[in-house]
């Protein structure tokens, strides 16, 4: 199936798949507003996509990913997220630098290589910013979480995900010795604004503002 797909048809079925964890159905508008480009050109895409039976749409309404492309979009982001571990692991690069990298590697549809590179990891479930990997059948880990920024006072945690992952953001994180697997507590929160002062064993207390403390996810010990 994935062979048949060009690269802005497994994008789309991409972004469809992650718009669709925080709503039941997508609309145009917002699928257009996602991928930056305009809605005709996303009613025209969805008309492909359905001839391919990827997606059940209906013009002027909201829609879904078929069965098969809820599948698809697993696959297309099986792949990007193993090839995001390797860079990390096997080749050093830093988190913030992976994604568009993977980006592009997430189009190469051998499932020979994607399945030996998953064997050559040691089939990893997370991706290097915490994000779970489907393994070969679709199945995804779900870890137990939650936002720093509703940890309580005085309550060890370790980081377990990074839900913005723009490289500012990660950037500033690595810059602050923080990252998947960091144990760490809050000591203080500020009225003011709502930041959070936290305190990394054997470093400096700092202090994050409360946008940040929301995107990173955290699993109280």
């Amino acid at each position: 199936m994935l062979t048949n797909l060009s690269v802005s048809e497994q994008n789309y079925i991409k972004s469809i798949y992650h718009l669709q964890q925080n709503s039941e159905s997508v609309t145009t508008n917002a699928l257009a507003g996602h991928i930056k480009t305009k809605p005709a050109s996303v009613t025209d895409m969805l008309k492909k996509l359905q001839t391919k039976n990827l997606v059940n749409y209906n013009p002027y309404k909201s829609f879904r990913l078929s069965r098969e492309g809820n599948k698809a979009a697993l696959n297309i982001i099986r792949r990007h997220r193993l090839w995001e571990f390797f860079l990390v692991n096997q080749l050093q690069f830093t988190w913030e630098e992976v994604h568009e990298v993977a980006e592009q590697l997430e189009h190469v549809t051998s499932k020979k290589l994607v399945d030996k590179l998953d064997a050559f990891l040691g089939y990893p479930g997370f991706d290097p910013h915490g994000d779970p990997i489907p393994n070969s059948n679709g199945k995804i880990n779900q870890q137990v979480q939650m936002p720093l920024f509703n940890l309580p006072l005085n309550t060890l945690a370790i980081i377990t995900s990074v839900q913005n992952q723009s490289s500012d953001l990660l950037s500033f994180l690595s810059n602050s010795g923080i990252t998947i697997g960091t144990k760490l507590e809050v000591k203080q929160k500020l009225n003011f604004d709502n930041s959070l002062g936290i305190k990394i064993k054997n470093k400096s207390s700092i202090f994050i503002s409360e946008q940040i403390a929301n995107a990173i996810q955290v699993n109280p010990l």
